[in-house]
């Protein structure tokens, strides 16, 4: 069964990850994977390209519809002719249904299963093109085979938007528990690069620098952590996070904690390494549906702060702390009572956070999934 991917980019983000780990695990005797990229491949497109498979960029501008790229994207399901199209994120879910239409006008052509990734969006910190083609895809919804979507919490809120697919299934992301693990000599090097002391609590945030990761409530809870706990050091990493940003700098200047008491690290391919030499995570989010760093930095046994956005409670449970979003205080308070609970019993809250992700959200289960599903369609 052909299997075509179609996603807007291939940087380094959650919707990709995930993409990449289906593409790289589905069984090779029963699925044959193909992605294309509506924008020039980022650094997710080597790897799949290093995986063995085959990436196609249709050569599009972001926030630039392009009729010659779609037009690309018709060649290329007429020629390969795949069972089904997997889309991700809406303007891949939009560029994917229209070619399918025009590659094959009179029907029967390749099932289509639309991928939704959020759960929540605040339009006005987006480009205004982003608005209408998520508009026009909940006008369209009931034309794809399938909606999927990562959370129950992204479901009821694209149902709130109009969407009415004529098959809506939500599947978990799955997290590679063999790569994120616990790795105390990781945890050692990454801090001897960086210049942080072993026994240093270390707070990390891992997101790009997007509105909806709400950069600016977790540097000011930053503040009330750095004065409880002295020697404590933030780890921020992510596209964007570096010492070039004049906002995030500002933001951190305001806060008066020393700078060698930050790290910003930008985008790091090396996560899993990363994520080892944090004693806690933290996700801010103001709109989140099922992200990929709270589950992979758990695995680490790292536990989490996350706010209560999208499935990250559902993530979490009891192994950390869940706050409501854009409340610094609150945020800042939940850091300090999990790295209380670090410092006293590492061990324990480590294991704990790991053990829940290996139960409940493992690679192989949510891979069968899909692969189910693709069989169904």
């Amino acid at each position: 069964m052909k299997i075509l991917h179609c996603i807007t980019g291939l940087d380094v983000g959650g919707a990709e990850t995930m993409l990449y780990q289906l593409a790289t695990r589905m069984d090779v005797v029963r699925f044959q994977s193909r992605v294309v990229s509506l924008i020039e491949p980022g650094p997710m497109g080597k790897r799949l390209f290093d995986a063995g498979i085959r990436v196609d960029s249709l050569g599009m501008s972001r926030g630039v519809p392009s009729p010659a790229g779609l037009l690309k994207l018709v060649r290329i399901i007429r020629s390969w002719r795949p069972d089904v199209i997997q889309t991700w994120l809406y303007h891949a879910d939009l560029a994917g249904l229209i070619a399918t239409r025009l590659a094959f006008p009179l029907g029967g052509g390749p099932k289509v299963a639309w991928n939704i990734r959020c759960s929540y969006m605040a339009l006005e910190e987006y480009r205004k093109l982003t608005g209408a083609t998520l508009k026009v895809c909940a006008a369209l919804s009931r034309f794809p085979d399938a909606v999927l979507t990562n959370s129950e919490d992204a479901r009821r809120f694209h149902l709130s938007l109009g969407y009415a697919p004529k098959r809506f299934e939500v599947i978990p992301n799955g997290f590679n528990t063999d790569r994120y693990k616990p790795d105390s000599e990781a945890r050692r090097e990454v801090r001897q690069e960086l210049g942080i002391s072993l026994l240093a609590p270390v707070v990390g945030h891992v997101a790009r620098f997007d509105a909806m990761k709400d950069h600016k409530t977790f540097i000011s809870a930053m503040k009330g952590v750095a004065g409880q706990l002295p020697d404590s050091i933030f780890m921020l990493v992510g596209r964007g996070i570096d010492s070039g940003n004049s906002q995030l700098v500002a933001w951190l200047d305001k806060t008066g904690i020393a700078p060698d008491r930050i790290r910003l690290l930008g985008e790091r391919s090396n996560m899993a390494r990363i994520m080892a030499a944090m004693d806690v995570h933290v996700s801010s989010s103001i709109g989140e549906s099922f992200p990929n760093v709270v589950g992979e930095s758990m695995a680490c046994g790292v536990p989490n702060v996350v706010t209560d956005v999208g499935d990250s409670a559902r993530i979490v449970g009891d192994t950390g702390e869940i706050v409501v979003p854009g409340n610094e205080i609150a945020l800042g308070n939940a850091i300090f009572i999990v790295l209380q609970k670090r410092l006293k019993n590492m061990t324990k809250t480590g294991a704990s956070a790991r053990s829940r992700v290996v139960e409940r959200f493992s690679l192989p289960r949510v891979v069968a999934l899909f692969a189910d599903l693709y069989e169904d369609l």
